[in-house]
């Protein structure tokens, strides 16, 4: 029997070693992997899709991938169909097969699609992503790509089995011109010798409005009809169902959400942190915050992470800052802070733009570079400079695909994804660290190789999330 004290002595030592062998099966009778037939109907212009959350950013996603007349929908699933946010996609599509289990999904339709576009809450990321593999599905997984670091250790282990499967995170400037920018101008020697980054995120967020002086979670309130609440839950420990976890408000919680430095990090870090090879930090300290307690994230918070040198590039420290009040200093120069139109938005409705959008600032030891969120493009500061370097700047190649074509080329075996598991899932496990300095609000050192905190017993413990899997839910945590 897995205990709760064995179940954290076990992962907080054993995270490095995950031992390999016939994977799960995931609650199928026999994983549905791609026959050859399936192979071939995959190079037609078309890929046939299941959309597992289709309300609010599920419903984005949606419109992304229809608009690209490269899909055609063959399932909807989302835990309360009977929501006002779902009733635009089911609309559209009325005839289409419905599901409000993922599980049930692919134990009984699984041969009616070959991929999965996922956009559900963060702590569900991991149990559909290893589902889906296991059943021989591509999947476009929304970012960030796991809630935990061991979530992430599995499930880029678990993407390494079935190279033959297309994974994508959904971070969408990975496509975009930021992305060709930054090899672009790696290649051509002008980003070089980076030695830190500021990374900042400051503008309001959900749970500014919440009383940190909280004793407990929220009250129960009743389930919205028809709402399936246990299959919302997955992994996590039973929580009674509350308003304020559902339609976006469980980003806010420790339980079940990454906070600002998941949702945003992802947007601002990710070409940092692939093309510098930064991989995994030696020191993640939270330099300070602002209303931290036991349930949600706090209002503000400055994390410095710190990388090793890798071959010939100095080490580098990044400082993340998000929160209204917890700016980050700017180089001389700077100038504007550029509004990118293009972001996503959300199901806050409109807010008051940030006195600094988000973005960040690259310090190299010749240049200083500027850049924002998303696809935006880097810039060089202060102006004068930026004249004099005009002429050395080489051209930038334009995307050949946004990130959903890109998906689903590489679904037809056209191109390769740009943001997946194996790339994105290490970035996310230095989100994870993070989250985990925030949590326990202190200085922690930690061994990239052995995959291992050195200075602190309850953060190894988080590395697995804190609690083992809630029963039922044990069998999406293995591969044996």
């Amino acid at each position: 029997m897995t205990t709760r004290r064995n179940f954290l002595k076990t992962m907080g030592a054993g995270v490095a070693g995950l031992a390999l062998g016939g994977v799960q099966n995931l609650g199928a009778a026999t994983p549905h992997l791609m026959t050859s037939r399936e192979t071939a109907d995959a190079k037609k212009d078309k890929v046939k899709v299941a959309f597992i959350g289709i309300g609010n950013r599920g419903e984005q996603d949606f419109d992304d991938f229809l608009r690209t007349n490269m899909v055609e929908v063959a399932a909807l699933c989302d835990v309360d169909l009977d929501g006002k946010q779902c009733q635009k996609v089911l609309n559209k599509f009325p005839k289409v097969k419905r599901y409000r289990d993922f599980r049930e999904l692919f134990e009984k339709g699984s041969g009616d699609f070959e991929a999965v576009v996922v956009a559900v809450p963060d702590h569900i990321h991991f149990p559909i992503a290893m589902m889906s593999l296991a059943h021989g599905k591509h999947i476009y997984l929304e970012k960030p790509m796991v809630r935990t670091f061991y979530e992430a250790e599995l499930l880029m282990q678990m993407a390494r089995r079935h190279p033959e499967l297309a994974t994508q995170v959904g971070n969408q400037g990975h496509s975009e011109a930021n992305y060709f920018q930054f090899k672009a101008w790696q290649e051509a020697g002008i980003i070089k010798d980076v030695t830190a980054v500021t990374a900042h995120m400051n503008n309001s967020r959900r749970w500014h409005k919440f009383d940190p002086n909280m004793k407990h979670l929220p009250d129960a309130q009743p389930l919205p009809q028809g709402m399936d609440w246990d299959t919302w839950l997955g992994a996590a420990q039973w929580h009674d169902y509350s308003e304020k976890y559902h339609q976006g408000e469980w980003r806010s919680w420790y339980d079940f959400g990454m906070g600002a430095l998941g949702d945003w990090g992802a947007h601002i870090l990710d070409t940092v942190h692939e093309f510098l090879d930064l991989g995994l930090p030696y020191e993640v300290t939270l330099l300070n915050q602002k209303a931290h307690n036991d349930f949600f994230f706090p209002y503000s918070s400055t994390i410095l992470f710190r990388f090793g040198a890798r071959g010939n590039m100095p080490p580098v420290d990044i400082t993340w800052y998000d929160g209204l009040d917890n700016l980050p200093p700017l180089p001389a120069g700077y100038g504007g802070s550029e509004y990118n139109a293009n972001i996503p938005s959300t199901n806050q409705g409109e807010t008051p733009r940030a006195q600094l959008n988000p973005g960040k600032i690259i310090y190299s030891r010749d240049l200083i570079f500027k850049g924002g969120s998303h696809g935006s493009t880097l810039s060089i500061i202060p102006e004068e400079k930026a004249r004099e370097m005009q002429s050395r700047l080489p051209e930038v190649p334009k995307s050949p695909s946004n990130h959903a074509e890109n998906f689903l080329l590489a679904c037809m075996g056209r191109e390769k994804t740009r943001s997946p598991f194996e790339i994105n899932g290490v970035l996310s496990q230095v989100f994870c660290l993070g989250v985990i300095a925030q949590r326990l609000n202190t200085q922690l050192f930690f061994d990239p190789r052995t995959k291992q905190f050195t200075n602190n017993a309850f953060a190894n413990a988080l590395l697995a999330g804190g609690l083992p899997p809630r029963k039922g839910w044990e069998e999406f945590y293995s591969l044996k």
